[in-house]
């Protein structure tokens, strides 16, 4: 009896910091996009925000920072106080594909930011115009090479995961192409189905209806697995070109130093978010597949794709306009 009573009062007499208590917000959560408004990026914040803001207790309010090719958001969210009150929602190229595309950044992803938690990817198709005479990769590949840089690919600009993309896809098969860098993902796809360049690596989502449409012919997917909406096309790995498989992504991420109870519960919001049926519909309708996990898969991931398009950024000498 007197060791328990020993153990209580001992206990009544610890600080309050030393019991561990559940994180929650004390005001409106702040998730930063580093793109403009309307874009998939953005409207996938907006609806895993919507939901998050029911189990938080307090608003997600999504807050678009644009410029210099998303780093202006980022740098945002890497100056902002680390207590959990301020996300970014980081993608592929933001956080694997910048730091080596711009000199002189004044920050690291993978120093100055922490992990919440995956939160979409896409994959992307190679599509070539119809009047290509290939019908497989391996007789792309094969025009490619009896004609070096004749066949041209267009891009939503240098160091665009449609660039990005794209070469990692010529330096594994081997090939050379000319790239021809557009000013959006849009006007380069309208070219590739104009004819005016043969074929480009864009992302599912925005090339889905002209597939579909037979406008333009679709070669392979980048994904892991063949796509649902395009089953009948193969994997890069199908064709013997697993090093060309790759995805774009988006995660959330905070900044360096949040505390792990911030970190645990803004993790638990987002998954939550992501397991709802409708929330899923959504974002598939945005064409954007749902993926969650845990915050130190986010780092392993960025860690792993930072060193492929570091190598690729060398090999192919890309540099941003």
């Amino acid at each position: 009896m007197l060791t328990r009573r020993l153990i209580m009062v001992a206990t009544a007499l610890l600080p309050a910091a030393a019991v561990a208590q559940p994180w929650a917000p004390s005001r409106p959560v702040r998730l930063v996009v580093p793109f403009p408004a309307g874009g998939a990026t953005d409207v996938v914040a907006r609806v895993l925000g919507e939901h998050m803001s029911g189990t938080l207790g307090q608003p997600v309010v999504v807050e678009n920072r644009t410029g210099a090719g998303g780093n202006v958001g980022v740098e945002n969210v890497v100056r902002s106080p680390a207590d959990g009150h301020t996300l970014l929602m980081g993608t592929m190229g933001t956080l694997t594909i910048n730091p080596h595309l711009y000199r002189g950044l004044a920050f690291d992803p993978a120093r100055d930011l922490v992990g919440i938690g995956m939160a979409f990817e896409t994959v992307h198709v190679l599509v070539v115009h119809p009047s290509v005479p290939a019908a497989t990769v391996a007789e792309l590949i094969a025009l490619a090479k009896a004609e070096p840089a004749r066949l041209a690919y267009g891009s939503a600009g240098s160091g665009s995961s449609t660039h990005m993309v794209a070469e990692l896809f010529r330096l594994t098969a081997g090939i050379e192409l000319t790239h021809v860098p557009y000013r959006g993902s849009a006007p380069a796809l309208n070219d590739t189905v104009a004819g005016t360049v043969q074929l480009m690596l864009d992302q599912l989502p925005s090339c889905i209806g002209q597939v579909q449409a037979r406008r333009l012919r679709a070669l392979a997917v980048t994904g892991t697995a063949r796509h649902p909406l395009l089953p009948e096309v193969p994997t890069m790995a199908e064709v013997g070109l697993p090093g060309a498989a790759a995805t774009s992504w988006g995660a959330v991420m905070a900044p360096a130093g949040t505390p792990a109870p911030a970190i645990a519960r803004l993790n638990a919001a987002l998954n939550a978010a992501l397991a709802d049926g409708s929330v899923r519909a959504r974002l598939v309708q945005a064409g954007a597949d749902p993926i969650s996990s845990s915050p130190e898969a986010v780092m392993e991931r960025m860690r792993a794709e930072t060193a492929v398009w570091g190598r690729v950024v060398r090999e192919a000498n890309i540099t941003v306009n």
